[in-house]
């Protein structure tokens, strides 16, 4: 209610201001501002050109406002005040008219230095246009005050008189609503307003704070309206903003949008208080990142890399060092997630690369560092002594609870974690940078060892602590596990005693003035100090790499053999480090061959050193083996071998009754012999009794140097403990038969056969009757049958032939022929059938020589039963050919005829070509077509798939489906099925010859009367010169694909396939093949010729054609009878069945 009445009191003000102007309508008062156009304007020429608005324009105090060409309008918003469209319209217009006024200027006669002062406001035309505009808002808000967009309007009009116009960038996709604030500081710099132009800030000053004080106005009556704040606040991104507003007012003004907006709407304003604050830098920034961290921590890393920024002119290296340190912290324990995706070991290198660039501002010196870790140490271990003590009850008189414990958790779930001093950025203390490096980094992250050591000697460096730096490099080796990590330390290492010595080489060559002789020294002594160090530094890498790889696995026998290898000649360390690695590596555990060590040490004592100077010392090599026999080793065969080396060693000092004891002591069977060799879970002391290894060396050790008997009681333990292998059992034999013990050897290949199965036996049983047969001969032939016998008994088939040819072989020398040929016959059904072939062609050799060639068709007869069909083939041939021996022709053609139907005769060309031979030398015609007959259903019964799959192929090329069949297609069926399709024609058997093809037009009554010269030449063709044809004729390539479709005459046959060929070489046809006409009792070639298919051909033509090739002046044809022209269709490369 107190405002209505003011505002009507400024509204008849102004209307009677109105009512002047319009009594005096001719009245022009042009404004002319002071002077500021002069070639040398000073700065109070310029700030007198403003204020421009203030006071308010009015018509009363600027009567150059309204023009008589404004009363129109006047006078309609003196009718319309409440209506906003009103105010709205004229506004605009008064816009775009100050605009045109502003283009239809001329150019201005400023300098370009005073119009860039002036900027927007330069020509008169533009302060003009911001009194007329300034005036109608000022109206209009007294009518709307709290119009948003009437104030967003108005302020940005002003902004564009003073802060210059304003570039709009073009954007891709939208914000997001709620963005982390990392990505709303990337977004928010991506579209930080930039201005072209603008009043300068000093010589504008009073517009500069007009424009702010209008802004104050604004929030005033619109407080929480973001948009108006965002607006204000982009004043002070402006370079021309005055430096009066642009610091501590800017920061008031953004603490004064925090504490008005709503929290949801603070993420906005935080953005541009950030990079504001980035901008202004100095504590300025520090204290407004320190406020928002307290908030969202979640840009501490852009935080730290501001204050670590080279442009910083106030760096803060250790409060960057603490934030990382913590932010590391919070990583590894799950509390917080880096933004940019880091790793809290990434974060945690962070913080190292601060610690080495800063050291003299991060960390403590030594002194303070050693107190630090002494108190470190001293708490710790109070810590561990508290936990060790007993807990008391809690009681009323008893001594008091400390409660300092873990963290405790909260209302929210979240433990608080107790103050860290590390951790506060705002604590001026610095660093244990050793402490830290070591509680959390190489503690929680020791696959990156080398990095973090390197890191710590690299701090120490740049403090110039070079003995410390020193110290924690031996450290570093000492400790580090894998190689990747040593090879950093130590190259880290030499490189930093390189540059140590070049440091001092350097100071030595270029000594400064003010150095004395005594200086001069002592600097030579340091340099000396420090090659020799250098020196051992690489003496001792070797060493050291040994040292990684034994932290690592102090098991490893071969890392510990390695390091002996090391020391060379230095025998007393060679000895320490023989004891040293015994003493460390737990048998269990340890890689292969540790018992090597074992033997190798005592070898060391046995040989007198690594050179073999010194006396060697029996008694200390004894010892380390007596103790290597006590060890728990992972295999019995290692406890063996220590054994065996110990007798070895014994032997090899001539003490060979102390050998032959030691292996006594080896040997001791024990009461209970039910002992698993496979239990682990025994010691492998328990289990040694039945190592084969040892007994094998305890009986060849008796062979050597014992009695035959003692020999024998060893050989019948390791019988009786059941351990003996075959090569046991030979080698017993072998000795007892060389010793003249004939039966009792005998008695142990029998103990062998009875302790072993085929196969093993099957060797045994081999060596057995060979040594058999060569002691007793013919002497003992019911034994040695007994013993075949025996042997063949549970023989399996697939090693029964060695033994039925040994045993016909021994019947054959000393038993009878008879028994010899039953044995043979008996080996023919015992044998696996790989091995009958052979078997068969034994026996029938044996037959032959004993009885004679016609003894053998039984067995040849038999073969044919029992081999597998590959087989027969080849025993045919031989059959066939002991019967031609025998004159028995027709027996021989019967056998080929059998054989037949086993011989692909692209598989065994070797048989057809023998049965053809044979046909040729003993056959005739009819016997040599039935072969030929033969071997084309031969062919049909293997071409049956091929034949079917080049039928498809076929029908595909012309176009045509079919349907699949399991069986191929009849040759003859498919040609009626043709003919039928053709609608009908009918083929007949032509020798052209004899006749001419018709031409069209013609009759066919010549063909016939000229048959009887061809039949006369036919007759010419010898019986001997057709079969040498037909003989080629199988021989060519095309010839298994034509068989099964050629005539069954040997003439027509012969005469066809030379025909095919012949014109397929001419290429005088194409698209060839054999079929089967309906009617007719052969076969014919249809095809075409390439130029025309109904050209006559006479017999002169095809005698020309054929002359060079030597082809016979016979051809039969397939002629289509309606129009004379020849038959075809097109099919595939080779003969296969017609389509359907």
């Amino acid at each position: 209610m107190g405002k209505r009445p003011r505002r009507v009191l400024h509204t008849r003000l102004w209307h009677r201001g109105l009512s002047v102007l319009a009594s005096t309508t001719l009245y022009r008062l042009a404004a002319v501002m002071p002077s500021a156009v002069s070639q040398n304007p000073t700065l109070g020429s310029l700030t007198s050109n403003f204020p421009l608005t203030f006071p308010t324009p009015t018509p009363t105090t600027h009567p150059d406002l309204v023009s008589t060409k404004d009363l129109h309008r006047e006078e309609d918003l003196l009718r319309n005040p409440f209506s906003f469209r009103h105010w709205w319209t004229a506004i605009q217009n008064v816009k775009e008219a100050s605009a045109a006024e502003q283009k239809a200027e001329g150019p201005s006669d400023l300098t370009p230095e005073v119009a860039a002062l002036l900027g927007p406001l330069s020509s008169p035309a533009a302060r003009k246009s911001l009194q007329r505009q300034v005036y109608l808002y000022e109206a209009a808000l007294t009518q709307f005050p709290t119009s948003f967009k009437l104030w967003k309007s108005y302020l940005q009009t002003r902004m564009s008189f003073v802060l210059g116009r304003l570039v709009m960038k073009k954007k891709a996709g939208g914000r997001k609503k709620f963005p982390e604030m990392r990505e709303a500081l990337e977004d928010e710099q991506e579209d930080l307003e930039q201005w072209e132009g603008g009043l300068d800030g000093i010589v504008g000053w009073e517009e500069w704070r007009l424009l702010i004080a209008t802004f104050e106005r604004a929030l005033m009556w619109l407080p929480r309206m973001p948009r108006i704040w965002l607006l204000y606040l982009s004043i002070f991104n402006h370079p021309f903003c005055p430096a009066q507003v642009s610091h501590t007012h800017a920061r008031r003004t953004y603490d004064r949008a925090l504490r008005t907006l709503p929290p949801s709407l603070h993420g906005r304003i935080w953005a541009r208080y950030l990079l504001w604050a980035e901008a202004k830098g100095g504590a300025t920034t520090v204290a407004i990142y320190r406020r928002y961290l307290a908030v969202d921590p979640t840009v501490t890393e852009r935080y730290t890399a501001i204050l670590l920024a080279p442009s910083n002119p106030d760096p803060r290296p250790l409060e960057a060092a603490k934030l990382l340190l913590s932010l590391a912290r919070k990583a590894a324990r799950g509390e917080y997630t880096s933004p940019e995706g880091k790793s809290p070991y990434q974060l945690l290198t962070e913080f190292l690369d601060v610690v080495e660039q800063h050291a003299e501002e991060v960390g403590m010196d030594v002194p303070d560092t050693i107190d630090s870790n002494a108190k470190i140490a001293q708490a710790a271990a109070d810590e561990e002594a508290a936990s060790q003590q007993p807990a008391e009850q809690a009681s009323l008189d008893g001594k008091l609870i400390r409660f300092a414990g873990p963290a405790v958790t909260t209302s929210n779930g979240k433990s608080v974690a107790p103050y860290d001093e590390d951790e506060d950025a705002r604590s001026p203390r610095k660093l244990n940078v050793e402490d830290i490096v070591r509680k959390d980094g190489l503690e929680v992250y020791k696959d990156q060892a080398g990095r973090l050591w390197t890191g710590l000697a690299t701090y120490w460096i740049k403090r110039g602590e070079f003995d410390r730096a020193k110290h924690t490099f031996e450290r570093g080796l000492a400790s580090v596990l894998t190689i990747r990590d040593f090879t950093q330390i130590f190259d880290a290492y030499a490189e930093f005693s390189e540059s140590l010595i070049s440091a001092l080489m350097e100071s030595l060559a270029n000594p400064d003035e003010d150095e004395d002789e005594e200086d001069v020294k002592e600097t030579e002594q340091e340099l000396d100090a420090k090659m020799k160090e250098f020196e051992e530094l690489m003496d001792r890498r070797p060493f050291l790499v040994n040292d990684v790889l034994l932290r690592r696995n102090p098991n490893d026998v071969q890392e510990w053999e390695k390091r002996v290898a090391l020391w060379g000649d230095n025998d007393e360390k060679v000895a320490e480090t023989y004891t040293q690695a015994l003493a460390t590596v737990n048998p269990r555990r340890a890689t292969a061959n540790f018992h090597r060590l074992y033997i190798n040490f005592a070898k060391f004592y046995e040989e007198g050193g690594t050179k073999g100077e010194a006396e060697a010392d029996l008694d200390s090599a004894r010892k380390i083996l007596d103790k290597a026999t006590k060890v728990n080793f992972k295999t019995v065969d290692e406890l063996a071998e220590v054994w065996c080396e110990w007798a070895e060693m014994e032997i090899r000092h001539e003490n060979y009754d102390e050998a032959i004891r030691v292996m006594q002591r080896a040997a001791v069977v024990p009461k209970n012999t039910k002992v698993n060799y496979f239990d682990h879970t025994l010691p492998v002391q328990a289990r040694l009794f039945k190592s084969l290894k040892l007994w094998s060396f305890y009986v060849d050790l008796e062979e050597s140097l014992g009695t035959v008997e003692s020999t024998k009681a060893v050989y019948d333990k390791i019988l009786d403990l059941r351990i003996a292998n075959a090569q046991i059992i030979v080698n017993y034999a072998s000795f007892l038969e060389e010793n003249k013990y004939y039966e009792e050897s005998f008695k142990v290949y029998e103990r062998g056969t009875e302790l072993f199965t085929y196969p093993v036996s099957f060797e045994i049983w081999n060596i057995y009757l060979a040594k058999f047969v060569k002691r007793y001969g013919g002497s003992k032939i019911e034994r040695t049958r007994d013993l075949f016998e025996q042997a063949l008994e549970k023989c399996p088939p697939k090693h029964c032939k060695p033994i039925f040819l040994m045993y016909a072989t021994f019947e054959e020398e000393h038993g009878l022929a008879k028994r010899a040929m039953s044995i043979y016959d008996r080996a023919t059904n015992a044998v696996a059938d790989e091995d009958k072939f052979e078997i068969f062609t034994i026996y029938i050799a044996k037959a032959t020589s004993n009885y004679g060639l016609p003894a053998t068709r039984p067995i040849y007869e038999r073969a044919l039963e029992v081999l597998p069909d590959r087989q027969t083939a080849e025993m045919c041939l031989r059959f066939a050919a002991m019967e031609r021996k025998l004159g028995e022709i027709d027996r021989a053609r019967a056998i080929y005829a059998h054989a037949s139907q086993f011989c692909d005769p692209r598989v065994h060309p070797k048989f057809w070509q023998e049965w053809n031979n044979f046909e040729i030398e003993t056959g005739s015609e009819d016997t040599f077509r039935e072969m030929l007959r033969i071997k084309r259903s031969v062919q049909a019964q293997f071409n049956t798939e091929a034949s079917y799959l080049a039928a498809q192929m076929a029908t595909k090329q012309n176009g045509q489906e079919t349907e699949a069949e399991a069986t191929p297609a009849d040759p003859m069926a498919a040609a009626e099925r043709q003919a039928q399709a053709a609608g009908g024609w009918q083929g007949t058997c032509v020798r052209v010859g004899e006749a001419e093809h018709k031409r069209q037009g013609r009759g066919s009554g010549g063909t016939a009367s000229r048959g009887a010269g061809q039949r006369g030449r036919d007759s010419h063709i010898g019986r001997r010169d057709l079969i040498a044809c037909l003989a080629s004729m199988e021989k060519h390539p095309s010839y298994g694909a034509l068989s099964p479709y050629l005539p069954k005459y040997p003439k027509a046959a012969g005469a066809l396939f030379q025909t095919y060929n012949d014109l397929q070489l001419a290429q005088q046809w194409t698209d060839l093949e054999i079929i089967e006409l309906p009617g007719c009792s052969r076969c014919a070639l249809r095809g075409r010729r390439p130029n025309t298919v109904t050209e006559s051909l006479s017999t002169d033509w095809i005698r020309t054609t054929f002359q060079e090739l030597g082809g016979p002046p016979h051809v039969y044809l397939a002629i289509n009878t309606e129009d004379s022209s020849i038959v075809y269709y097109k099919i595939s490369p080779g003969i296969v069945k017609p389509p359907l």
